[in-house]
């Protein structure tokens, strides 16, 4: 059992693995562990999403402006917001492991990480830079919504049931928005489901006997 869990999960238990030292490395530098003690913020102005160098920001490297949209969502603003993604991350990915295999996975999670940064840079306004696996997750959970919608579809009170769900979903993001005084990135949340959603629908899930 534990040795088929392994195998199996090798991906998503390395991504977790990642963000955890990358996060823990950007902590010990503000408890002044390592050095340098400024980490976080040098690790932001490279690694970051900041919607202005698609325009008329100039970059700290030339790459910088397509390399954001695949860095940032390895960063987070500190070990309570790590947590949450990471359990999340470990909850929504083992659904979709169970559903696709390991490319797929990427396929969806990659993604929806792209598109939660594409729709972040069309509608957020502001300076402000953006971090987190979150508009992955909002798309490996797009997925699994549009499997259950497609497993549905002779079931009207199933669809009703999915199409609350986001209806809540949508909610909880807007309460959590007023809440943090506008510092919530709905909209890479939004890019992320909904690609998410998309690719699911595109790729052919493993047999019903594997799942």
């Amino acid at each position: 059992m534990e040795a088929k869990l392994n195998s199996k999960h090798i991906l998503l238990l390395g991504l977790i693995t990642v963000c955890c030292v990358i996060e823990l490395a950007l902590t010990s530098s503000e408890l002044y562990m390592i050095k340098p003690a400024q980490l976080r913020r040098l690790v932001y102005d490279y690694g970051a999403f900041w919607p202005g160098l698609l325009y008329n920001w100039k970059p700290n490297y030339t790459a910088q402006p397509i390399a954001m949209f695949i860095t940032y969502g390895f960063l987070h603003t500190g070990f309570v917001h790590l947590a949450v993604n990471m359990i999340t991350l470990w909850s929504l990915g083992r659904a979709v492991l169970n559903q696709v295999g390991q490319v797929s996975f990427v396929i969806i999670y990659a993604g929806a990480s792209l598109g939660g940064a594409a729709v972040f840079a069309l509608l957020a306004h502001g300076l402000r830079p953006m971090v987190g696996a979150s508009g992955a997750l909002f798309g490996l959970l797009g997925a699994i919504l549009a499997w259950e919608y497609v497993d549905t579809h002779t079931d009207r009170e199933g669809r009703r049931h999915i199409v609350k769900v986001i209806l809540l979903l949508a909610g909880l993001n807007f309460v959590l928005w007023w809440a943090m005084d506008g510092q919530l990135a709905w909209q890479a949340h939004l890019g992320g489901f909904v690609v998410g959603w998309m690719a699911a629908l595109l790729i052919t899930r493993k047999p019903l006997k594997e799942h």
